[in-house]
Parts: structure tokens; sequence; C-alpha cells
């Protein structure tokens, strides 16, 4: 099943800038793990405002409760707020249509 997330990231103030930016390295390293394992299918970073630190994702898991598992393994998830919207098959869905 594919999920659509919106990942709000707020850093606690006063975080030293090597905390967060080692965190954002770790980050970066699961996401292609989870991507490798066909859980992290896209992301995008939308318009945000100044100081604003958002990312939607297209993830594809088993059920909502292993994705939240699979969430929950992100190294900034400490300092999101998540929102999950499953997905499903559009009949008018022209990537469908194709195969």
């Amino acid at each position: 099943m594919e999920f659509l997330t919106t990942l709000t990231t707020n850093v606690p103030h006063g975080t030293p800038e090597s905390t967060v930016d080692a965190t954002k390295d770790r980050e970066a390293i699961r996401a292609a793990e989870l991507a490798q394992m066909g859980h992290l299918l896209r992301l995008w970073r939308p318009p945000t405002e100044p100081g604003e630190w958002r990312t939607l994702g297209l993830w594809s898991a088993d059920t909502e409760a292993d994705l939240k598992q699979i969430l929950a393994s992100l190294p900034l998830h400490v300092w999101m707020t998540v929102e999950i919207t499953p997905l499903n098959p559009h009949p008018n869905d022209p990537v469908a249509a194709k195969a």
C-alpha cells in the first residue's frame, strides 16, 4: 500500500548546530536505506516560509502501523510531526493505464 506523508520538522530552540548537522547526516543515510528497501519512493520539498522545514513523501508499507514504525526509524523523527494519508489506486490513474 502507498502512503503520502507530510513531515514537519521543528528543531528545539537551543539545539547545537553540530547536533542538527549530525542528525541530518544520519537521516540521509537512513532515507537511502529505506529507498533501497522499497519503502521510500519519492520526496518533495513544498514551498515553505523562512524557518519552516517540511517534506512530502511517498512511501510503501504493508499497513499504516508498519509505516509508523518505518518513520520512527528516521533520526529526525524525534523532532517531526507526521501526517499520513493512505492512498488507494484511482481507476483513471494514467500510470496504471500504461501498465
